[in-house]
């Protein structure tokens, strides 16, 4: 069996993401909400991101490194799982149950299935199945005492979603724009063959939180999807 990863500091918040970079076009808006509402922040970054078109994985450690320390969070880890070869299988699922367990979130932020990226379907997958398994008192109790995060919010990657719920985050939206602009490497290359729709880190993140910012009504929004109904207690909780 597998060593588990070394163990996280306690924190509120786990953002879970495929490639350096993904957990801040997908969330640094929420996270920075989070953040000034006194919530502990933990990033988890499944792959280093070797296989890229672009940066080196020293470039890119580097760069979350400041977008890191621009978001607030108590800590970064990476579990060094290969890119674009993730798979979902007992090594990198007791991996994140360890990650799980010792962070013991009640809020998890990992990546939506639906994507054209192998990698980001595959780390979806693999959250799915270490929400669960972390939970159980009797699976490799050695990985710590169980825990599962009370709630699991999906963010897209570079597909749209019909989301369950859109944060507005336009009171952060300029900070969120810095901390994206940290991946040096992966801004305005002079080739843009290998860009998804031909938009670079800074410019798909602009796009799509004006896009869902629009659906609520508001400058940029950040779009969640929850596997059903999360419970309300007071509705006007929903006006903001």
């Amino acid at each position: 069996m597998s060593q588990p990863a070394i163990p996280l500091p306690a924190c509120d918040v786990l953002a879970l993401g495929p490639h350096p970079d993904d957990i801040e076009i997908g969330n640094a808006g929420t996270l920075l909400l989070l953040r000034q509402a006194g919530q502990r922040l933990g990033l988890l970054d499944l792959t280093r991101g070797e296989k890229g078109s672009r940066g080196t994985v020293d470039e890119r450690s580097a760069e979350a490194e400041a977008a890191t320390r621009r978001l607030g969070a108590v800590v970064r880890r990476n579990l060094g799982l290969p890119d674009t070869g993730l798979r979902v299988d007992d090594h990198a699922t007791n991996l994140l149950v360890a990650a799980l367990r010792s962070a013991r979130p009640w809020l998890l932020l990992g990546p939506h299935a639906h994507d054209v990226h192998p990698d980001h379907t595959a780390g979806a997958q693999l959250a799915d199945r270490a929400v669960f398994l972390a939970g159980l008192r009797n699976y490799e109790p050695q990985l710590g005492e169980p825990h599962r995060p009370r709630v699991h919010l999906r963010y897209p990657g570079n597909r749209p979603i019909e989301p369950s719920l859109v944060v507005d985050i336009t009171a952060v939206a300029a900070e969120k724009a810095e901390v994206v602009r940290c991946y040096r490497s992966q801004l305005n290359p002079p080739d843009r063959s290998h860009l998804t729709l031909g938009l670079d880190t800074a410019e798909r993140a602009l796009v799509r939180d004006q896009f869902y910012g629009a659906r609520i009504g508001v400058r940029a929004g950040e779009p969640f999807w929850h596997d059903g109904p999360l419970p309300v207690r007071d509705l006007r909780a929903l006006l903001g």
